[in-house]
């Protein structure tokens, strides 16, 4: 048996996370629909055409690492899309669906940052300079999606749900 290398992790990986984007692409009109605040929608609507934009960089890490763009299932994201849906489903008509909704996207959004900090780190590593930073790019507008998800909560999200 070929010991894997730290090449085949970030291949994997990359897989990963290429699931993980398309699978949210999916989510977050469905979030935007549900949310009840109008800033809330918002972020949701504009962080989905971010979200398109970070599918197209990781097809370009495809492309740099010469490999073609596909996904591998990946668990986690699964688990944490399908505990948003029933917030949706559990909260549909009241105050604390938003608080919920707001929960559910900065989990992923940890997930998200979590993993292209890891890639962006790997490629450096890989010295597959270019991919690292498309990763560094994604991994900033994550970092600001967060933060302005945890404004939304402090600013009211949080209050109307208490």
């Amino acid at each position: 048996m070929v010991e894997k290398k730290l090449n085949d992790l970030f291949y994997d990986t990359l897989k990963d996370i290429y699931f993980a984007e398309r699978q949210i692409l999916k989510s977050l009109p469905k979030m935007a629909k549900a949310a009840k605040s109008a800033e809330l929608r918002q972020a949701f609507l504009t962080h989905r055409d971010e979200t398109e934009v970070h599918v197209e960089r990781l097809q370009q890490v495809f492309e740099i690492a010469g490999k073609r763009a596909q996904g591998k299932t990946c668990e986690a994201i699964k688990g944490i899309l399908e505990e948003g849906e029933e917030v949706m489903e559990e909260y549909s008509s009241s105050e604390a669906l938003d608080a919920g909704l707001l929960a559910g996207g900065q989990a992923v959004e940890h997930y998200e940052m979590s993993r292209y900090g890891t890639l962006k780190t790997w490629a450096t590593q890989l010295g597959m300079k270019d991919a690292a930073s498309l990763f560094d790019q994604t991994l900033q507008e994550e970092k600001k999606t967060d933060a302005l998800l945890s404004k939304l909560a402090q600013a009211g999200v949080n209050t109307k749900a208490a």
